[in-house]
């Protein structure tokens, strides 16, 4: 018997000793392990937060004026500052109670929920944490397999390593999915309630912790009914957590929940053509990393003012009849910086998205004589200079081609005029002279230089805009003699910040001296001419229709083709123009309808300016005003019926007096010069500067 317990104890003690060394063996290699994993996790470092997120658009006064979402989702982030408490206590109490207090992973849940699965014999009972979660919605797809399982507790891991529990739990409600496309609790408060997440109460917050679970069986627009009972089990979960009492989540239970009409909130359709050229500038132009544009989350900044706009919008909508089917294309612009204030594309973005700002190329007709009559007096002409209005047959092209132009309705002074007429009466005899005397690629060469990037046809008729071109353009080209001849690029994105609140883009002003100041003012001033009715001589100034609607200092230039109708013009605060047509290049025959863009642009002008101090345009220097007949360009006298106030680049001013009204032996008695700034003052003011 003793030989036997002998061997029974050693053999005993051999299982132990072998149990002890398995042991130890299987410890240490688990300490091994788990020394690995964390090892691992600290070498990969914190993995990226970022998820796409929709890019929000704003006007330059603050305003949400759009937003454009990734995939059709709606994501937005906010930090937990911006988000209810009542939030995060029901989505704590609902999803994981310890998650202030484990490392990720809630062991006695595991426990718990496995049991519960072994019992049911089916997958019954979840116990994922918050941080378990949030690693799945960041990195994982939602297949079911062992690999994803393992891969979901990597991240976890690296998760609270390299996170606090405030960055994790902002994080996962910016990025668990309310159904409905709506990522994240901004989202989901702004389609269910209307409202930001920081102002929903306890009623809206225990309702949208529950859909989580199962987005469309617990929607409240699709299964109200499933969903209130969801609620109730948010609010009894948030009674055991000792977030609420009994009393307050029964009382909580029985409140009435408004939702938002249409499953989502009404915003008004601000600028949408705008809109459309930022996202297509965020895309093709400007500089920054492909990968953050992808992720989105961008709160991009824009020059756009909300009033303008409504302003632009009310000015259209009231001017042109709603029975016509014209369009047109409509911007504004500050002409110092670039910036653009508002935007028309069309008249019903519902029904086109074609841009007639930025995409469509137009007939510009006579807006294009400016930068024409700059060049001439860039080369010598001045506002003086005479030519004779008749009709006229040009021949080109060698001798092999002639071309004879037209003025309106066949009006023509059959004598000469000045090229301050010229401007004003928008003769076309005149401008084809000086185009051809000229040389025909100066006029090309021009309209490059003052930003016209359409290609330009070498031909006589290229004075009278026979080439197409694009209205956002023509209104920079105009901008450029506003800014006394320095060019700046239209600018529509002023701001981009990222979603942690840091800009990644600003633009800069950028301007080029690109024309000669001193013509640049000559050309402005002689383009104020078509309001003033001194210059009328075969016919009214062109803006003779528009005239008695404004109160200000104007510089402008109307255009009209067969299919066309232009106006472009500017004050020192601000240039706007505007093109009508049919898409389809048919006809305008109704007068009504050639009056349009004068009409709007007049109307809005003066609209826009309200407020402003009235400001005249003021010479640089090296520029002189003189006193003239407009008839002839001559300096004017007491004798002359009308004169004019006119400016030429100093040393190119005329000297000879209009002797057209003096007697045989009178003497001329000189109009004394003074600028428009002095015209202005009062009599009092003159004599006060005098001393």
């Amino acid at each position: 018997m003793e030989t036997i317990t002998g061997r029974r104890l050693k053999s005993t003690i051999k299982y132990i000793r072998a149990l002890i060394i398995l042991g130890s063996l299987f410890a240490i290699l688990s300490f091994l392990f788990f020394i690995g994993i964390f090892t691992y996790a600290k070498a990969k470092g914190a993995p990226p937060l970022a998820v796409p997120l929709s890019t929000l658009i704003y006007a330059s006064d603050g305003t949400l004026i759009g937003e454009s979402h990734n995939g059709g989702q709606k994501r937005y982030w906010v930090t937990l500052d911006e988000i209810s408490p009542a939030v995060i206590n029901a989505t704590i109490a609902i999803e994981d109670r310890q998650f202030f207090n484990h490392n990720g992973f809630d062991y006695k849940r595991i426990a718990g929920a496995a049991l519960a699965d072994i019992r049911a014999m089916a997958k019954v009972q979840g116990a994922s944490t918050i941080t378990q979660q949030y690693a799945r919605n960041l990195f994982l797809a939602h297949e079911k397999t062992w690999n994803r399982k393992i891969t979901e507790a990597l991240y976890t891991i690296r998760l609270e390593m390299n996170y606090d529990k405030k960055e994790i739990l902002e994080g996962y409600l910016n990025t668990i999915y309310y159904g409905e496309g709506a990522y994240g609790i901004e989202a989901a408060a702004n389609h269910y309630f209307g409202k930001s997440a920081k102002e929903l109460n306890i009623s809206e917050a225990s309702m949208l912790a529950g859909i989580p679970k199962g987005p469309s069986h617990y929607s409240p627009f699709n299964n109200p009914d499933k969903a209130k009972a969801r609620q109730n089990i948010v609010l009894k979960s948030m009674v055991a957590a000792g977030y609420l009492s009994d009393t307050e989540a029964k009382d909580i239970y029985l409140e009435k929940l408004i939702y938002t009409s249409n499953h989502q909130v009404k915003r008004e359709q601000i600028a949408p053509y705008y809109q459309d050229i930022v996202i297509s500038q965020l895309k093709n132009s400007i500089e920054i990393d492909k990968n953050i544009l992808k992720m989105g989350g961008l709160r991009v900044y824009t020059s756009l003012e909300p009033k303008m706009q409504k302003l632009a919008e009310e000015v259209v909508a009231s001017t042109m009849s709603p029975a016509t089917t014209l369009q047109l294309g409509f911007v504004a612009m500050n002409p110092y910086n670039g910036e653009v204030l508002a935007l028309i594309g069309g008249r019903d973005y519902s029904k086109s998205t074609y841009n007639r700002v930025t995409q469509a190329e137009r007939q510009p007709g006579s807006t294009i004589k400016p930068l024409l009559y700059y060049a001439a007096i860039e080369q010598g002409f001045t506002p003086s200079t005479e030519m004779r209005s008749e009709v006229t047959k040009f021949t080109f092209d060698d001798g092999r081609a002639t071309y004879t132009p037209h003025n309106y309705n066949n009006y023509y002074a059959h004598d000469t005029i000045t090229l301050a007429q010229a401007m004003a009466l928008s003769d076309n005899v005149y401008a084809v002279k000086t185009h051809l005397f000229l040389g025909e690629e100066t006029l090309i060469k021009t309209a490059k230089k003052f930003g016209v990037t359409s290609k330009l046809d070498k031909v006589p008729s290229l004075a009278l805009g026979t080439s197409s071109v694009k209205v956002i353009d023509m209104v920079g080209a105009y901008a450029t003699l506003a800014n006394n001849g320095k060019k700046t690029k239209p600018i529509f994105i002023t701001k981009i910040v990222d979603h942690k609140g840091e800009i990644i883009y600003e633009s800069k002003k950028r301007t080029k001296q690109v024309l000669d100041p001193k013509s640049a003012f000559v050309t402005t001033h002689m383009m104020t001419g078509m309001f003033d009715e001194k210059l009328n001589d075969y016919t009214s100034v062109t803006g003779s229709t528009v005239k008695n609607m404004l109160t200000r200092f104007y510089a402008g230039k109307s255009g009209t083709t067969k299919t066309d109708s232009w106006m472009i013009g500017f004050s020192p605060h601000l240039v706007a123009g505007i093109w009508t047509g049919y898409d389809k290049n048919e006809s305008i025959d109704l007068v009504a309808e050639r009056s349009y863009a004068k009409d709007i642009w007049a109307i809005f002008m003066e609209k826009a300016h309200k407020g402003m101090p009235v400001k005249p345009f003021l010479p640089p220097e090296g520029v002189i005003g003189v006193y003239v007949n407009p008839d002839n360009g001559k300096l004017a006298t007491k004798s002359c019926p009308v004169s004019r106030l006119t400016y030429y680049t100093e040393g190119t001013e005329p000297t000879e007096y209009c002797t057209d009204h003096l007697d045989t032996h009178e003497q001329p008695k000189i109009e004394e010069p003074r600028n428009e700034e002095e015209s202005q003052k009062g009599w009092f003011k003159r004599i006060f500067d005098w001393f």
